[in-house]
């Protein structure tokens, strides 16, 4: 099977002439179908512009990026608008979610955006808000919530449409260490069960170990990749750890 992301020579500059800043160099990688994989490096490393620019929400200089068939770094505005609702799903710190809609509303937006019939609608929310455990929340509005439950909305509507793949910066940065486990543990087991592709920034170890795969950026370049493989989430926590030590990105290492 054809891998879902390909990242092919993508660069990432600001400013112009002598006040050039290259956030990104010569990035190549790919993410296969049903991955976890995260994104890790020390303090401005290009973790986050890296996340940005392939979810469409920044432009690479150059280089292409592939979701597919479809190569998003060539797009124009109107295609990627349409690309990124139907295809793209994402889950930000800030959570994002609108104070004057229900949690249920916040969930729902995505189809209703793209005119799916009620039932089908109904139905959907019921399942993704069951998975996230936050049933019992659908009627209450984000003001009457925590945190955590907060970033599980945003979760339930990132994933609500089925999208290609997941875009998550720093999901648990806001949450106390029970919303963020809680949180990882939904998302772990969406990626075990529905083979959801999760690409996760995070400057968290404990957060990346819940990930089968870690890119590790540094300086704008990736510097090397580590794979879980059977090993149990606790020897791979203690993996990342020892290599953040070696370049530079501390385990409390923030943006």
């Amino acid at each position: 099977m054809e891998p879902l992301l390909i990242v092919k020579n993508v660069e990432k500059s600001y400013g112009k002439g002598a006040n050039t800043f290259k956030a990104l160099e010569h990035i190549s990688f790919e993410i296969d179908h049903g991955e976890f994989v995260g994104v890790m490096g020390p303090s401005g490393a290009g973790k986050s512009t890296l996340l940005h620019v392939l979810a469409t929400i920044d432009t690479p200089t150059i280089g292409d990026i592939f979701i597919g068939n479809d190569n998003i770094a060539k797009m124009d505005e109107e295609k990627l608008a349409d690309f990124r609702r139907d295809h793209l799903g994402f889950i930000f710190q800030d959570y994002n979610l609108l104070d004057s809609l229900t949690v249920r509303e916040n969930i729902l937006l995505p189809l209703a955006i793209a005119k799916k019939k009620p039932a089908e609608i109904a139905e959907r929310v019921e399942k993704i808000a069951a998975t996230f455990g936050i049933s019992s929340l659908l009627d209450k509005y984000p003001y009457q919530i925590s945190g955590g439950q907060k970033q599980r909305t945003a979760a339930s509507r990132a994933l609500i449409s089925n999208p290609k793949i997941i875009f998550a910066d720093e999901p648990t940065g806001a949450l106390d260490s029970k919303s963020a486990t809680d949180l990882l543990e939904s998302m772990s087991l969406l990626n075990e069960e529905h083979e959801t592709t999760i690409m996760m920034v995070t400057h968290d170890a404990y957060a990346a170990s819940f990930c089968r795969r870690i890119l590790f950026i540094k300086d704008g370049n990736l510097s090397k990749e580590i794979l879980r493989g059977n090993k149990p989430r606790k020897e791979f926590f203690q993996m990342i750890l020892d290599e953040l030590a070696q370049i530079g990105g501390e385990a409390n290492d923030v943006i």
